[in-house]
């Protein structure tokens, strides 16, 4: 199973359940801007977060991030929940609503 690593803005929900995981866990570590004061917890299966490689295997996942938080400061960090599990970083965000006028 390949690695999967969430960074989810602190302070907010999830937005969705890790793909892959049974028992998610935050991670001691956290991404922050370096521009502002956002900061993201990462999230990883407990399974894969005690495995003997995790600190080898998940720096360039990390690094994928942290660049993701960076460039999501242009949008005053809109975006709250990010995940990868190798090259692309996927923004997970709600759907806006449909709204339909009624003439009046």
């Amino acid at each position: 199973m390949p690695l999967r690593i969430a960074a989810i803005r602190s302070g907010s929900d999830p937005l969705r359940k890790l793909k892959g995981s049974s028992f998610p866990r935050a991670l001691e570590a956290q991404l922050i801007c370096p521009k502002c004061d956002a900061t993201y917890n990462l999230i990883v299966d407990y399974d894969q977060s005690v495995d003997r490689w995790f600190p080898n295997e998940s720096r360039p996942l990390i690094k994928l991030l942290a660049k993701a938080i960076f460039m999501g400061h242009t949008t005053d960090h809109r975006v709250t929940h990010f995940e990868t599990e190798g090259v692309i970083v996927e923004s997970i965000i709600l759907p806006q609503p449909v709204t339909t006028q009624t003439p009046q």
